[in-house]
């Protein structure tokens, strides 16, 4: 496991560094000069121009990446453009509320997708087919923000149950708290938990159909202990993998689905620092949502490899 460790390290950190340099120059190409959204539109020619000398704006495009990459491996991202702050700080202060959402979505999109895959398998009549393949459809194609949309107006201002936006901290308050994040991580988790059900009822297809299947059938093994410690384990590995490739759909749509909430995550930090141009913020945040794609794509092959040791030997 070391060896095949180390082997997939070095392509992790070549990521990471082309993904640095790409969102460096393409934040460079969007239209827009932070500097003149900082001296106002009333503003004189030698006034911006002082203000783009001030943030090193006027310096060889390759010289301010050099001097913002050797910054970024030390921890220090510079400082916002917009509120004066550091960045480091500015996602320190937003990045533990993203993390809870996250993680709450993630975990009813889990629940979600493993009970909707094993019901496509286990329910055989034609009313539940039509309507699990009705949810998982309308779960894929309507937006987060729509769902958002909706759930507010069901829980928030028909039946008043559920606070419609804000947060608190489910540590600090788990009821509280669990109440502030029900709708949000819901509305995040549901696209994902169409897919991850997708997975699960193909994986628990094939498995159900392999030799030591039938072996077991014939051997008078109940067919729930055949599902559920046979055919289970041997489908979550695709599963795993398409778990990883979702994390980064989440954390993406948790920047919309911050602003329907008013939920005060990166995702709020980052539509403000997009709006004004503050090229710092917008460069770690996309930088750390890259790493943290490449740093549970690298945990999802490890733990692939852990379930497949075929994987690992070759």
């Amino acid at each position: 496991m070391t060896g095949y460790l180390l082997r997939r390290l070095p392509s992790a950190f070549g990521v990471l560094l082309l993904a640095s340099f790409v969102i460096f120059l393409v934040l460079r190409a969007v239209p827009g000069d932070p500097a003149a959204t900082l001296a106002g539109s009333d503003s004189s020619p030698d006034a911006v121009a002082a203000i783009r000398h001030d943030l090193g704006l006027d310096r060889p495009l390759f010289a301010q990446y050099g001097t913002w990459l050797a910054d970024a491996v030390r921890g220090d991202f510079g400082r916002s453009y917009l509120i004066g702050g550091s960045v480091s700080d500015l996602l320190g202060q937003r990045i533990g509320n993203t993390v809870e959402l996250t993680l709450g979505a993630l975990l009813f999109a889990i629940t979600l997708g493993l009970v909707c895959g094993v019901l496509g398998v286990t329910v055989k009549n034609r009313i539940g087919q039509t309507l699990l393949s009705a949810f998982n459809s309308l779960s894929l194609v309507v937006p987060g923000y729509v769902t958002g949309f909706l759930l507010v107006f069901a829980f928030a201002v028909t039946w008043r149950v559920l606070p419609p936006g804000g947060h608190e901290s489910i540590l600090a308050d788990p009821q509280i708290g669990f109440q502030y994040l029900l709708m949000p991580a819901l509305a995040l988790a549901l696209p994902t938990a169409a897919v991850l059900a997708r997975y699960v009822k193909d994986g628990l297809e094939q498995a159900l159909g392999e030799d030591y299947s039938r072996t077991a059938k014939s051997l008078g093994i109940p067919p729930r202990r055949l599902l559920w410690r046979h055919a289970l384990p041997n489908a979550l590995p695709p599963v795993l993998t398409a778990l990883g490739m979702q994390v980064g759909v989440l954390l993406g749509g948790a920047v919309v689905v911050e602003a329907v909430f008013a939920w005060p995550g990166l995702g709020t930090l980052a539509e403000q620092a997009v709006t004004r141009r503050d090229y710092p913020v917008v460069q770690a945040l996309l930088l750390f949502l890259v790493a943290v794609f490449v740093a549970v794509q690298l945990l999802t092959d490890i733990a692939y490899a852990l379930l497949d040791p075929r994987v690992r030997l070759g």
